[in-house]
């Protein structure tokens, strides 16, 4: 669904902040055609709105030591509020989790774990998310190869 008040130039301006948060507003404006002072007001409202996030810097994780990359999916004995709440702040706490999905299917949830090498994901399986309680299984796919990894969304 697109926010009520976003209009082909708001969508303009979250194609060029997505390939490059870092363009100075002069910039931003002359690539959208736009002036600077509407370019700086529309972009202010875009994330009063919320429809702008945040920025961050997207470190590539292999050159920052992190060689293993994996998906942990985690199924859940009891689905109590307590039970989830519980598993749910045990994973944000973890540091090597950098996404938590609740998702349908065979298990509850999907974990995607940054971590520097085997023994780090052994640490993390042992230590860290068996020790949850009310966990009744895990599965742990590591990744290979990361074919395409992107944060843009196909806003069009």
């Amino acid at each position: 669904m697109v926010h009520p008040a976003r209009d082909e130039i708001d969508d303009a301006i979250l194609r060029e902040l997505q390939v490059d948060g870092r363009l100075s507003n002069a910039d931003l404006a002359r690539r959208i055609g736009l002036s600077q002072a509407a370019t700086h007001g529309r972009v202010r409202r875009l994330e009063r709105d919320g429809i702008i996030d945040r920025y961050v810097a997207l470190v590539d994780r292999e050159q920052a030591g992190f060689d293993l990359l994996c998906f942990v999916s985690v199924g859940l004995r009891a689905h109590g509020h307590d039970d989830v709440e519980r598993f749910r702040d045990a994973v944000i706490a973890a540091p090597e989790v950098l996404e938590v999905h609740h998702v349908t299917g065979e298990y509850d949830y999907v974990l995607r774990v940054a971590l520097r090498n085997r023994r780090d994901l052994e640490r993390f399986l042992v230590d860290r998310l068996n020790v949850i309680p009310g966990i009744a299984r895990i599965q742990t796919s590591v990744v290979v190869r990361e074919v395409k990894r992107t944060t843009a969304l196909p806003i069009s």
